[in-house]
């Protein structure tokens, strides 16, 4: 069975932020086509902090480039304010900009994925997949918090001293 059939993600809550209009309208029509019924839409950081304080998500799809507030000050914003209601959301990064050095500010930052735009149905479906199959342990040093930004394919384990996907771990 495929991975598109094997995943339910219907009774997943998902933000959408994005100052664009259409952006959001296509990011809609495929998480519907993917099963996701559960839907919120805001149009900056602002707006979306907003929509976090009424109701918490259980993904967020933010844009990079946004007017007033930007989707990197969103994302500090939700991981660092001690008044976040949600600091261990998943949050998938969108931008048109891919290169090397931009995605590895995002990952420092506390992106738990990053998705280059035009974006496909595949890699979105591919990042929902990564996000409920593969939840990353949260990590606080003195300068960054947010999910591991290693992908570490550890041997499961299922003792008493497991970690639970929003455990932190102390660097």
């Amino acid at each position: 069975m495929s991975n598109r059939h094997r995943h339910d993600f219907s009774q997943l809550s998902i933000l959408i932020v994005d100052d664009c209009r259409f952006m959001r309208m296509v990011l809609e029509r495929m998480l519907q086509a993917l099963g996701v019924t559960k839907i919120r839409f805001a149009s900056d950081g602002f707006e979306a902090w907003e929509q976090l304080l009424d109701s918490e998500p259980d993904v967020i799809l933010c844009d990079w480039e946004m007017q007033p507030e930007d989707g990197p000050s969103f994302v500090r914003r939700v991981r660092l304010d001690q008044d976040s209601p949600c600091r261990y959301v998943p949050i998938i990064m969108l931008t048109g900009y891919t290169e090397k050095m931009k995605v590895m500010k995002a990952r420092d930052f506390g992106i738990t994925e990053f998705l280059a735009k035009p974006v496909a149905a595949r890699s979105l479906h591919a990042r929902l997949v990564q996000i409920v199959d593969n939840p990353r342990p949260f990590v606080r040093t003195a300068s960054f918090f947010g999910p591991c930004r290693r992908r570490l394919n550890l041997p499961i384990f299922d003792g008493d001293d497991r970690r639970g996907a929003h455990e932190e771990i102390d660097i």
